[in-house]
């Protein structure tokens, strides 16, 4: 009896060790996302204040401005809209370069990983300023098209959408690549050698074993760079001007040059929800169409 008493005692302890090991997890969980986000949904619906940060009322006054808002509305539709583009390119691009380190036995191959690698080698303010340099009216690229007789005067590929998605593609594009790198390189070569000893092209090989089994790597990094790629500030506030405002830089805008700041944290939290409802859905979707999938 005393015995048994002993081993359940044991149990017992076992099971509160374990539960302690998630306390400094917890802690800095509940401290560094739970807090701020509870504290910019509680600003969200104060009143505004001329004299601080917010009144002492409630209100739902800054949803209902900004969702009946063209002007807001627009800015949130061209910042998902940005999102999609970015990420299907850095899926396009980042595919073949994530298949190739995986498979590729060259003696090369470290060095592709530090050119994978080196854009996050760099400050993002720097790289920004790379691509305003040559994105510029006056910068390499119109000025080796001019040099060249193409244009007589320079293409506008700053202060636009094109600039900013050019930059973030930039940007993003590890952030792709190295989770389909991980998943690719987790798939047996040796299921396709499989398939193509059973008749099928390289092509349907690939079609039928790897690129289903590599949806999961899919998901992580699209959903990865989505998400990054609607919520960056420093990129298109420098690249896209006026005429590509996105929903990040409004909100700055609201919290400091204007200090609304809870018109800012509604705006916050409606792109934040936004974001939450297009991984949901796209999530979903994906996972429904990788079922049908041969």
């Amino acid at each position: 009896m005393g015995s048994a008493m002993t081993g359940v005692e044991h149990n017992r302890i076992g099971r509160y060790s374990r539960a302690l090991l998630i306390v400094p997890a917890g802690a800095l969980l509940i401290t560094f996302f739970v807090l701020p986000y509870f504290s910019i949904i509680v600003m969200s619906f104060r009143t505004a204040s001329s004299k601080a940060a917010f009144g002492d009322g409630y209100t739902l006054s800054h949803y209902s401005s900004a969702l009946s808002d063209d002007f807001v509305l627009g800015v949130l539709l061209r910042t998902v809209g940005l999102g999609l583009g970015v990420t299907i390119i850095t899926l396009m691009l980042g595919y073949p370069v994530a298949y190739h380190l995986a498979r590729t036995k060259s003696r090369w191959k470290g060095f592709l990983y530090a050119f994978v690698l080196s854009p996050l080698l760099v400050g993002l303010v720097v790289r920004t300023f790379g691509w305003m340099i040559i994105l510029s009216n006056n910068g390499v690229i119109n000025q080796a098209l001019k040099g060249l007789g193409l244009v007589d005067q320079p293409l506008q590929l700053m202060n636009n959408n094109l600039g900013v998605m050019i930059a973030l593609v930039h940007v993003f594009l590890p952030f792709i690549i190295l989770p389909l790198l991980g998943n690719i390189q987790a798939i047996n070569p040796e299921l396709e050698s499989a398939a193509r000893s059973l008749g099928a092209s390289r092509f349907m090989a690939f079609r039928k074993v790897t690129l289903p089994l590599s949806v999961p790597g899919i998901q992580a990094g699209t959903i990865l760079v989505f998400v990054l790629a609607i919520s960056a500030y420093v990129t298109p506030a420098m690249l896209g001007g006026a005429r590509a405002k996105t929903m990040s830089v409004l909100v700055i805008q609201y919290l400091v040059d204007n200090f609304r700041w809870p018109a800012g944290a509604a705006l916050a939290l409606i792109l934040a929800v936004t974001a939450a409802v297009s991984v949901w859905s796209y999530f979903t979707l994906s996972s429904r169409l990788t079922r049908r999938l041969p």
